[in-house]
């Protein structure tokens, strides 16, 4: 039974990556964030790995364990009834037999789908891995999960635009094909904001395309009439609450009591 309804979870949330009526994904840090989510409609969450390693006093960039990521997910899968999907960066583990294992730890609680990432973060820096290996890499962990029935939205995150590649375009296209090839279920371009690269990238690669919003990007309509699948929300919340902490206790520090209301 359990079985049953974690598939028809993952099929849900499948079906709700449609162009023209992108899946709106908030990310969330702890359990209390993923039910305001929840209480307030959205369809489904994703774990932000920045702010929950941010939470642990972490800075974002595989500095997670993938204990200290279980401990948030367990809690976080309980606490609502949506569709919940995990960050794992870059899988929190260098063999592809590790990253598969701790993808079927998080299958096995009830997770519908995961990040992972083709970049490395060494001393703050970000860094894309040869697009060929990580091919081969992903090729394996994915064959790893089928021989284990593990049924997961495997969302493959390309770092191309937050590299700042020199032809992020067309380096995000020639990596989409080899990923779509390994067997990814959709794409995540963070920092792709230009409408024209959005709707090639979906044409050429065709896979699912997921943005995430920023600032001063595209806005939900630009990103609907670029065809985009998912717009994640990033850490955006997680960042607009830490600022008003920051301010509620400096003006408290202050001596201003009213400030903490």
């Amino acid at each position: 039974m359990l079985l049953i309804k974690l598939n028809m979870s993952i099929n849900k949330f499948r079906n709700l990556h449609q162009s023209g009526n992108p899946l709106l994904l908030a990310n969330v840090w702890d359990a209390h964030s993923a039910q305001l989510a929840e209480s307030v409609g959205c369809k489904a969450v994703g774990t932000s790995s920045h702010a929950i390693s941010n939470s642990l006093g972490l800075e974002d960039g595989n500095n997670l364990s993938m204990d200290e990521l279980l401990f948030f997910v367990k809690k976080i899968v309980k606490a609502v009834h949506i569709p919940v999907s995990v960050d794992i960066e870059s899988g929190y583990a260098q063999d592809p037999s590790a990253i598969a294992q701790n993808i079927k730890t998080l299958a096995n609680l009830g997770v519908v789908g995961i990040n992972l990432e083709d970049s490395v973060t060494v001393n703050g820096q970000r860094t894309l891995v040869d697009a060929n290996e990580f091919y081969n890499k992903l090729k394996s962990i994915i064959h790893i999960l089928k021989e284990h029935n593990i049924d997961i939205f495997i969302n493959l995150r390309t770092d191309t635009y937050v590299t700042k590649n020199p032809d992020a375009l067309q380096e995000t296209i020639k990596r989409g094909k080899l990923y779509k090839e390994a067997g990814v279920d959709g794409l995540f371009v963070p920092l792709i904001q230009n409408q024209a690269d959005m709707r090639e990238v979906i044409q050429e690669i065709g896979l699912p395309l997921n943005a995430f919003a920023t600032k001063d990007g595209p806005n939900f309509d630009d990103c609907v009439k670029a065809g985009v699948h998912r717009i994640s929300s990033d850490d955006a919340a997680y960042a607009k609450m830490i600022q008003l902490v920051k301010e509620t206790y400096a003006g408290f520090n202050q001596k201003d009591l009213s400030a903490l209301f």
